[in-house]
């Protein structure tokens, strides 16, 4: 099906089943233990041995000479895989390192060897055994010192932007601000790791993995292997989180399959938490220069925003200027960008990849400048809303309702209670202070695939390869199945994850409900129409409800179709221009309260709203948890995550979840979430958006200008730490 004109009424539009609050219908099996993760498929593979990887110690040069022997000679040790044993090896296309290295060494902990066993202990005692020899390279590993050697990233989505006269504009203009901001670099920190199970029949391979975008992956993998790629399967049905870090094949997964060629029986893998940290990708970090020249009414007249990130060798850039050229009104502008090659582990995707840094400096940068100006901050950003893109004033927004997620969090929240004065609200010993920030990401629509079947009982099932990475797709896809062909959602079975099924749009840039949604619409609209010819009903005026099927006044059970056999039905959604002629973008706005010790400086947040929005929400008690879990996330970049770099020797020293912090339950009060009533029938016949992301975008900065409004202490530097507090604040009363 081909979507390129906006959307009319549609069975969608019924909303008995979509749009209602539902429970997720894989919620038993993950609360039970019974949901089949990568790691622990005993069921799928006889007789499993067990690979443990071998990471390197040094994060550039080369091995110099490696010794296998006391390995190979350990008890139940039935392999060991080397570059050198592997055979010949390619590169994924998602893939900047080399999944198994040497001679050459990219980056810390890159895969060197795998040691396969009969048992865990086995393996993991006999990888200690082998014996390493490096020449060590030297390294870049710090980005502030690498900003003069920093060039302009390739490709065409990382131009530079100038629309005006920005320079003259900013000179010129009455109120100016001139910021540098910094984030670090951050971990996905996902609770299940990266873990895989191979097996080879033949020269067909099947992994049973944890992967959020299995289309892609399957090419991934063959690229890698040098093999065709209608001979690998991949099988991922429940993922124990990802964030981003499983949109590509990782290490575990290839180790795998090698191993699994080498001990000649079926292999599992999983990363160690170290591992995850430096073997696999990460947020990078950014410098962010922002520059805003305004009129003495608030209007802002130039804005330019420049960000610098670094990447290993042919790695791109953390995309932080993107909502820049979007977010806010001015004739004016001008957008750069500027990567630096650093020999760290892989920079990459991670949850709003450039929206969130990027909205972690705009947004404390839009909170000094209304400062500047002696304007409330809601209200400066409500001054400079636009309807249209700012870049292409002939190129409107779908939708954009900004003010009233502003206006209506406001509200909510209590806004007029703030101090305008920093450092002027007391609860005893605690600092207390607002802070609001603008949510904005992209709405990205995608291609994607499902197939249909209908079963003489009346039960209709959906297979494509779409993932659930905890987000609810399970129950989307069986609201949408369910919504379509007029059945009770327990009569709807959704099958994911699996290569077998038709290509789906996959779980990453908060794509994944509207378009994988879509995909099942499309097969369903194909089912309702092979229903309706089996049952000798006219397709343009049929309907299906309650289980049954009615036209002309005649009703049959929709079973009755599939007496003979089963109906199968077979589609994939794909996109026309419509996203090119209007711009679709999610919207919303964070506000955040937060207490600061006057003599510790220790801060805690008090209480979240975020307010979206974003479409038609299909399920609002998943897409709470979404936002919920995004602003959680928020408050960790805000307040605690920084990956710490030892840039003598080129490698994360805090990678394990002991001294990489996150966000726990008592680091979290009240949150609260309100969607917006809104429907884009640009986006697909859902009608929806994403969620996932969105929730994110804004948040640190939220409670970065809350901790500014509590102490008068302004933080650039995130994360916002009771040592960047302690001397500057206010006397104790």
């Amino acid at each position: 099906m081909k979507f390129d004109t906006p959307a009319t009424t549609n069975p969608i539009d019924q909303l008995k089943v979509i749009g209602k609050p539902t429970d997720r219908i894989d919620g038993p099996l993950k609360t039970t233990g019974t949901a089949p993760y990568a790691y622990e498929r005993n069921d799928v593979a006889a007789n499993q041995a067990y690979g443990y990887v071998v990471g390197s110690a040094i994060a550039k040069g080369r091995i110099t000479s490696m010794n296998l022997s006391a390995a190979r000679n350990a008890p139940g040790v039935l392999a060991v895989v080397t570059a050198d044993s592997a055979g010949t090896l390619g590169k994924g296309r998602n893939n900047t390192a080399k999944l198994l290295g040497g001679p050459v060494i990219e980056h810390y902990h890159q895969a060197v060897a795998l040691v396969v066993a009969e048992t865990f202990e086995q393996a993991r005692a006999a990888a200690a055994l082998v014996q390493v020899e490096y020449s060590r390279g030297v390294g870049s590993y710090d980005l502030a010192a690498s900003l003069d050697k920093a060039t302009k990233p390739e490709g065409d989505d990382n131009d530079d932007t100038t629309v005006g006269d920005f320079e003259g504009a900013f000179a010129s203009a009455p109120v100016k601000l001139d910021a540098r901001y910094t984030t670090p670099d951050q971990s996905h920190a996902m609770m299940e790791p990266h873990a895989s199970i191979a097996a080879w029949e033949g020269d067909k391979l099947t992994l049973w993995t944890s992967n959020q975008m299995i289309a892609w992956s399957v090419g991934d993998v063959a690229k890698t292997l040098v093999m065709p790629k209608e001979n690998v399967r991949l099988v991922s049905p429940y993922i124990g989180g990802g964030f981003g870090g499983k949109l590509f094949v990782r290490t575990d997964a290839i180790l795998a399959a090698l191993g699994a060629k080498a001990a000649g029986r079926p292999v599992k893998v999983a990363l160690t938490r170290p591992q995850t940290f430096n073997n696999t990708t990460h947020r990078p970090a950014t410098i962010q220069r922002i520059r805003i020249g305004a009129d003495k009414g608030g209007k802002i007249t130039a804005i330019g925003h420049e960000s610098w990130s670094g990447d290993l060798p042919g790695g791109g850039p953390e995309t932080a200027v993107m909502q820049t050229r979007l977010l806010y009104a001015g004739a004016n502008r001008m957008t750069a960008m500027r990567l630096a090659v650093l020999d760290l582990p892989e920079g990459n995707a991670m949850r709003a990849p450039g929206e969130a840094p990027g909205l972690m400096a705009l947004e404390i940068a839009m909170d000094e400048l209304a400062e500047q100006l002696g304007i409330d901050p809601v209200e400066l950003r409500i001054i400079n809303d636009t309807q249209v893109d700012p870049e292409n004033p002939e190129r409107p927004f779908s939708q954009r309702q900004l003010i009233e997620c502003l206006r209506i969090g406001a509200k909510e929240f209590g806004w007029n209670k703030r101090k305008a004065k920093p450092g002027t609200a007391r609860d005893g010993m605690w600092l207390t202070g607002m802070g609001v920030a603008a949510a904005f990401r992209n709405n990205i629509n995608m291609k994607s695939g499902a197939r249909v079947r209908l079963e003489p009982s009346g039960r209709v099932i959906v297979e494509t390869d779409m993932t659930d990475i905890g987000t609810g797709s399970y129950t989307i896809i069986a609201q949408t199945a369910a919504e379509m062909m007029g059945v009770a959602l327990d009569q709807v079975e959704v099958r994911l994850g699996d290569s077998a099924f038709p290509a789906a749009a996959g779980s990453g840039g908060q794509w994944g409900a509207n378009s994988a949604t879509a995909g099942v619409y499309a097969a369903c609209v194909k089912l309702r129409e092979a229903v309706a010819q089996k049952l000798g009903f006219n397709s343009a005026d049929v309907a299906f409800a309650d289980g049954q099927v009615t036209s002309g006044g005649r009703s049959v059970a929709l079973g009755d179709a599939a007496r003979d056999g089963q109906i199968v039905a077979e589609d994939t959604m794909e996109y026309g221009d419509l996203a090119d002629k209007q711009q679709q973008s999610t919207f919303g706005g964070h506000f955040v309260e937060v207490g600061v010790h006057a003599a510790t400086g220790e801060i805690r947040i008090r209480r979240m709203l975020a307010v979206c929005a974003a479409g038609r929400i299909l399920n609002p008690k998943s897409a709470r948890s979404q936002v919920i879990g995004a602003m959680t996330m928020g408050a960790g970049a805000a307040l605690m995550e920084e990956l710490a770099i030892d840039k003598r020797f080129g490698f994360f020293v805090n990678h394990d979840l002991a001294a990489y912090e996150v966000p726990v339950h008592a680091d979290i009060p009240h949150q609260q979430v309100i969607f917006l009533d809104e429907t884009d029938p640009t986006t697909s016949p859902m009608k929806a958006k994403g969620v996932g992301e969105l929730g994110i975008c804004g948040v640190a900065a939220a409670i970065a200008n809350a901790v500014y409004n509590a102490t008068g202490v302004r933080v650039r530097e995130y994360p916002v730490t009771l040592d960047k507090l302690l001397d500057k604040l206010p006397e104790m009363a």
